[in-house]
């Protein structure tokens, strides 16, 4: 059955849920106020990303329902997806304590493992090496680990939704040209999806995704690479290659902050990417640079990983150096000075 007609869909479906978010952000005050470790300086609203997570789940549960996504995935998607985003509201609201939060991130990520089935044997430098349960500790740190960088780097207006728009139609195009055509309709899904919230965030943003919104594109993203690492033990880097500029931006930022030991959970601005908008002086530059790194560079590496022309580690650390240095250049990680 055609179901590609699911995709604008999802993009009007989110287009008018964000627009009812907004109203309701702003009749119950749900407001980012601006202060020093804000990269905005107008009154916000928040709370938009719940419109993703619901016309991607909708339009989810209905091509398992026809066929399209097998029911043991669905389910891995469904309970992870639907418990970070509500965890998330929640925060959005009021606040969850840290350890609270991680331990939900933990219980979501071992939800995802259940159903997929844990981490397949991984290919390194042309060698097969099954983890076994040191493999599938590995998954979950790094679903949690994905899931809370995408709330680290929803930071500037636009950028969130436009690196998850990039990666699933980068993954998309990689499945197409692989023969792995039916893992194309999810992360277009969720391309389109979040296409209809971007309307409302794009700079100057009306409204903000929230934690809501960037936990539930971290973990569905980190779930939708698991599942091509089972089909092809390549597609696993080259997600990783694809999610590359978040990935090094806050990873690089988290390691400089645990060496002067800092609290690594307190809000901040030592992002490289926060860095880049402030010197800037706004933030459209900074999201579209991110979006051209993506498609530029980001995703031809992805194609030569994806198409076995080139190994995957190597095709990873080819990918990562220029992101690493600027990374470097944009001090990531550097003591903010007040």
């Amino acid at each position: 059955m055609n179901m590609w007609w699911l995709l604008p869909a999802a993009t009007l479906v989110a287009l008018i849920l964000t627009g009812a978010l907004r109203h309701y952000a702003l009749a119950r005050s749900l407001i980012d106020i601006p202060n020093a470790r804000s990269s905005h300086v107008v009154p916000t609203p928040r709370g938009g990303g719940v419109s993703i997570v619901i016309s991607f789940l909708l339009a989810l549960v209905l091509t398992a329902n026809l066929g399209a996504v097998a029911w043991s995935f669905a389910w891995a998607l469904l309970g992870a997806g639907a418990g970070i985003a509500v965890l998330g509201f929640l925060d959005d609201h009021g606040h969850i304590g840290a350890r609270w939060r991680l331990l939900g991130h933990f219980i979501a990520a071992a939800w995802v493992l259940f159903w997929v089935g844990g981490l397949p044997p991984l290919e390194l430098l042309g060698f097969s090496i099954d983890l076994g349960w040191v493999g599938h500790v590995l998954a979950a740190v790094y679903l949690v680990w994905l899931l809370n960088l995408y709330n680290f780097m929803d930071g500037i207006d636009g950028i969130a939704s436009v690196e998850a728009i990039c990666v699933g139609l980068s993954s998309a195009l990689l499945y197409w040209l692989a023969g792995y055509d039916r893992l194309a309709l999810l992360p277009l899904l969720l391309a389109f999806a979040v296409a209809g919230f971007l309307y409302w965030n794009f700079p100057r943003a009306r409204i903000f995704m929230g934690d809501a919104g960037s936990g539930f594109l971290g973990v569905t993203l980190g779930i939708l690479s698991l599942q091509a690492a089972w089909t092809a033990p390549q597609l696993l880097w080259s997600w990783l290659i694809l999610l590359g500029v978040f990935i090094t931006d806050a990873t690089w930022t988290l390691l400089h902050r645990l060496l002067r030991g800092e609290k690594v959970y307190e809000a901040h601005r030592s992002h490289a990417y926060q860095f880049a908008s402030r010197q800037f002086g706004k933030h459209l530059p900074v999201t579209l640079t991110v979006a051209a790194i993506n498609i530029g560079w980001l995703l031809p590496m992805a194609l030569l990983v994806s198409g076995n022309i080139l190994d995957g580690v190597i095709g990873l650390l080819l990918a990562y150096l220029p992101l690493v240095a600027l990374a470097v250049k944009f001090k990531a990680g550097a003591k903010e000075i007040c």
